[in-house]
């Protein structure tokens, strides 16, 4: 009998090609979503309902391993009071959910996965490389994604295993890349403040097979980053989409007190970064396919 993977957030970007991936290696793949969508082969949807703590519990109790993925975009609004909240709830509600079902019912998975993010380490622009153990910032995004990880580890009792994928900037036919890439194709991308800001990246296939190396191999548990380690600035990123889609940058950098004029608080993700260690993956004998930026590039758009 095939092995379930229930998938939170399984309808975005992230989680399509995942489920594609997890399909193909054998598993069948359950999808917690708002709406409730016709089943496929090997493909299953189940309904949820956060804002009224509401799911389908069978999504739970038919799962060998839970992959979290869910929550609101980080980039996509101002951070208002009432935005920061709704940035947490979705990550961390969800997981109280999953918890209250496991637990109800005495139910063991093999492993319980979460997406985190590198801004765990803090947004600031410096060439210190952090590691898993690096400490960890109070910030903002530091501290959702701390929270985060926190609400992972309650579902321990439950779990084998428990899983978290740091994850850096994902790179490929869609995500991200969608929502800039038509600046750089009319010609007007350009470096961002100082172009300073390191950007860790890492491309999309890459992070699925993390995920299934998560869900495959009992020797990995606890924090995991999830980019490469290289040394990407906002200006090299830049430079090398032109240079992919075919012009050099002729614009100025853009003004980081533009930035923060229209982003507010937002504006941090964008003008800050930090260098992560990709070491722990790979001594695991993880294997990136993807590590150079330009290859890469070309293959996204």
């Amino acid at each position: 009998m095939k092995k379930n993977i229930l998938i939170t957030g399984g309808t975005g970007f992230v989680g399509q090609n995942l489920a594609r991936l997890l399909i193909e290696k054998g598993f069948s793949v359950s999808i917690l979503s708002r709406t409730k969508k016709s089943n496929q082969e090997s493909l299953f949807y189940y309904c949820w309902d956060i804002e009224k703590g509401t799911m389908d519990e069978e999504a739970v109790l038919y799962a060998d391993c839970i992959i979290h993925l869910a929550g609101e975009n980080i980039a996509g609004k101002r951070w208002t009071k009432a935005r920061k909240k709704a940035i947490l709830d979705s990550r961390v509600v969800p997981v109280k959910l999953i918890k209250a079902v496991l637990k109800k019912y005495n139910k063991k998975l093999d492993a319980f996965i979460t997406a985190s993010g590198i801004g765990i380490y803090g947004a600031y622009n410096s060439s210190q490389v952090n590691i898993e153990d690096s400490p960890l910032a109070n910030d903002f995004l530091g501290t959702v994604c701390q929270q985060w990880e926190a609400v992972a580890d309650e579902v321990l009792p439950f779990a084998t295993r428990i899983v978290k994928v740091r994850t850096g900037l994902v790179l490929g036919n869609g995500g991200f890349l969608n929502k800039l890439l038509p600046l750089f194709q009319w010609k007007l991308g350009s470096v961002i403040g100082s172009g300073n800001q390191y950007m860790p990246w890492i491309h999309i296939d890459d992070l699925c097979a993390i995920y299934l190396e998560a869900v495959t191999n009992e020797q990995m548990n606890g924090a995991y980053n999830a980019a490469i380690q290289d040394n990407t600035t906002n200006r090299v990123f830049s430079k090398t989409l032109a240079k992919v889609v075919g012009y050099k940058i002729w614009l100025p950098p853009v003004p980081a007190f533009l930035i923060r004029m229209f982003l507010g608080e937002l504006a941090v993700i964008i003008l800050a970064g930090q260098k992560v260690s990709s070491a722990k993956i790979e001594q695991l004998g993880f294997q990136f396919q993807y590590t150079d930026l330009e290859a890469t590039l070309k293959d996204s758009v």
